[in-house]
């Protein structure tokens, strides 16, 4: 049967393009800057955007967007300005994030029919929306990424240095965290809140793996992130499991067989 003759699968395939390159940019700056648990905080923090969506009746992605990059620079402020620990922050705002959309979604009445997709996601179930959203977000973040290369490459490195070359670094690291969250967020529908994380850490150490340049580890990233999540795509279709999970499933066998890859090239050569 041939499975790109339904819309859904269309859908998918274009969904797992627009993530791939949402999550391979901001996933490779967070990796680089060794931060990924605010990936994690901003995953969970917009929890409580996805609650008061349900609560007040709007889209729950677009109060996880506002959510998600509020409390993204809000870590960036209090870690800078107030001197509290980034993971301190992070923490906080991760806790308090999932407490208020608990709150919001029980005071909601009825049920929630799309809650476990926001937990779990799911790549079939993505609607035209989230796919021009994802498109509109890759054009922006492919943009920033060309004009401003050097200086977030600088960032993402060696902050004191990016600091000689540029006196607005802390302008862009603002812009660029409130980018990251809306590339966490939008992504949400894909592998859901408990897994997204995994879209943005795995492509990257896979890439790490074989290249050390910054160009190469964002391209690496982009198409093992295509890769991955389309194969995790087709294989939970026929097998009928979740697709988020079988995603990541896929996304981690391809980082140990890697690693194992490389260690045995070395041990060779």
């Amino acid at each position: 049967m041939d499975i790109l003759g339904y819309d859904f699968m269309t859908n998918a395939l274009l969904g797992a393009l627009f993530a791939a390159i949402t999550a391979g940019l901001a996933g490779t700056y967070i990796v680089s800057r060794r931060m990924v648990f605010l990936g994690g905080g901003i995953t969970h923090a917009s929890f409580g955007g996805i609650g008061i969506g349900y609560f007040f009746g709007f889209n729950p992605i677009v109060g996880a967007s506002l959510f998600g990059v509020a409390s993204a620079l809000c870590v960036e402020y209090l870690s800078v300005r107030q001197k509290i620990r980034e993971d301190s922050a992070i923490g906080i705002l991760w806790a308090l994030g999932m407490a208020t959309g608990i709150i919001f979604i029980y005071l909601t009445p009825g049920y929630a029919p799309d809650l476990m997709g926001y937990l779990f996601g799911s790549l079939l179930t993505i609607s035209t929306g989230d796919i021009v959203a994802l498109g509109v977000l890759s054009l922006v973040l492919i943009s920033y990424f060309t004009v401003f290369y050097r200086t977030l490459m600088y960032i993402s490195y060696d902050e004191t240095y990016a600091r000689t070359y540029s006196s607005s670094v802390s302008i862009f690291k603002y812009i660029t965290t409130a980018l990251v969250a809306l590339a966490v967020v939008l992504n949400i529908r894909m592998a859901g809140i408990i897994l997204v994380l995994s879209l943005l850490t795995i492509p990257p150490n896979i890439a790490m793996i074989f290249t050390s340049s910054y160009l190469k580890i964002i391209i690496g990233s982009i198409i093992v992130g295509f890769a991955g999540t389309v194969t995790g795509l087709v294989i939970s279709y026929f097998i009928n499991i979740p697709t988020g999970a079988t995603i990541v499933f896929v996304l981690a066998l391809i980082w140990i067989i890697s690693k194992l890859l490389r260690g045995w090239v070395e041990k060779r050569w």
